[in-house]
């Protein structure tokens, strides 16, 4: 379980046969999830300042392929903070971005999403993009829009975002259950 507030960006040294390897200051152990541009891994070796994982088909059919940063954070643990909404790393599409606007001194972007994506989204809701929990802040047939204040520029990748870039997206699990309780 993540937040979506991420603790680093870090810069992928390889991604080969499956196997991604980033640098990073994190320091979690062998075994422990991260979530890396908002997909949970399992951290399969560390060494020498990088975190090796093991990225399985069903992440490479349903994610946008790694750039050469990603966003990481560091599983929830008992008595943490919950700063951003509960996260699961489960990624369930990609969306594309539409717009990229400035407003003052933040961002407002329009993200092109499928329809099973958009379906869980709301005005003021949580989505998960790349990892990082925004709120909702416009909803169209078509997309939805996020304001990234100057922090969220800084601190993750979303900061070189550009019109046409795709984004890894999961929408708020407790939607999901609401609609399975409600379809009962």
């Amino acid at each position: 379980m993540f937040t979506g507030i991420v603790r680093e960006r870090a810069r992928v040294e390889s991604f080969d046969r499956g196997r991604l390897v980033v640098a990073t200051a994190l320091d979690p152990g062998v075994g422990d999830s991260v979530a890396v541009d908002g997909v949970c891994l399992t951290v399969a070796d560390r060494a020498n300042g990088s975190l090796a994982f093991d990225v399985m088909p069903e992440t490479l059919a349903r994610a946008k392929p790694f750039g050469a940063e990603v966003n990481l954070e560091t599983a929830l643990r008992a008595g943490d903070p919950l700063g951003g909404h509960y996260v699961q790393g489960h990624v369930d599409g990609t969306g594309r971005i539409g717009a990229v606007e400035p407003e003052g001194d933040s961002l407002r972007v329009t993200i092109e999403a499928p329809p099973e994506i958009l379906r869980y989204c709301v005005e003021k809701g949580s989505i998960a993009v790349d990892g990082v929990s925004l709120t909702i802040a416009g909803l169209t047939e078509e997309a939805f829009e996020v304001a990234l204040v100057r922090h969220t520029l800084e601190a993750t990748t979303l900061g070189s975002v550009e019109l046409g870039d795709d984004v890894n997206l999961e929408v708020d699990v407790l939607a999901k259950y609401v609609e399975r309780l409600a379809a009962r």
